[in-house]
């Protein structure tokens, strides 16, 4: 039954590729075999802590030099460009929420040795605002992570980690405005006590919103939070 909904699905609302945003010739592809040959994760040398794009001699990015973070390590998959941008605004925005699964699938991938070193015992999504959440129609972050916890078979809770006030979209602000935006913006709802948490989100720019996550969840008692997103931000 399930299979015939979704073949039925893909008639009425055919899958297209999350890069060039065709229609897929095959619907059983989370990408065309074109953008498939082009889009490759990011290999280059990595901050330590955020995992952002550094120079070769360099071991933290500048937003992490002389920082401490309330996370203990992170990485992003690809590059946040252009083309990525557009790919994200179309998933959360414009209701391609197949581009999902491509996403997820990707962590999972490329993201296997950190997974298999951090031993999460827990995924938790960044949450949205209620209100943010009623008009997008869904979290792109918790869609993700119900999909990589899936795969892992690691447990994903989207009770524990909330978002109790509406701040300003994060999109014009600097790295301080942002930081000051989003005091107090999140609250732990349950311990999590000797817990290793890993967060999942769709893109790390300043590290201001998985900051401010992180450090609700280590007050909570977690033993460590990691993050994965899909997209890093370029220094």
């Amino acid at each position: 039954m399930h299979s015939l909904i979704k073949k039925f699905l893909n008639i009425i609302y055919p899958r297209c590729c999350p890069v060039c945003h065709q229609i897929l010739r095959n619907q059983k592809h989370l990408i065309c075999p074109e953008c498939a040959g082009n889009l490759k994760p990011y290999s280059g040398p990595r901050c330590m802590k955020c995992g952002k794009p550094v120079e070769e001699e360099r071991e933290y990015c500048s937003e992490c030099t002389g920082r401490e973070r309330a996370f203990t390590k992170g990485r992003g998959i690809y590059l946040y460009d252009d083309r990525m941008r557009a790919s994200l605004v179309k998933y959360k925005y414009y209701g391609r929420r197949e581009y999902g699964d491509f996403y997820a699938a990707a962590i999972c991938t490329y993201a296997r040795t950190e997974i298999e070193r951090w031993k999460p015992d827990l995924l938790i999504p960044v949450p949205l605002h209620p209100s943010k959440k009623r008009v997008r129609g869904f979290n792109q972050a918790e869609y993700l992570a119900e999909r990589i916890g899936e795969y892992y078979g690691i447990p994903v809770s989207s009770r524990i980690l909330v978002k109790t006030r509406k701040t300003k979209s994060q999109k014009k602000l600097d790295a301080r405005e942002r930081r000051r935006n989003l005091q107090g913006a999140f609250t732990v709802k349950e311990r999590v006590d000797g817990l290793h948490i890993l967060i999942i989100d769709d893109v790390y720019t300043t590290g201001s919103t998985m900051d401010a996550a992180a450090f609700c969840l280590r007050m909570a008692g977690a033993a460590s939070v990691c993050f994965l997103t899909v997209c890093t931000g370029q220094n």
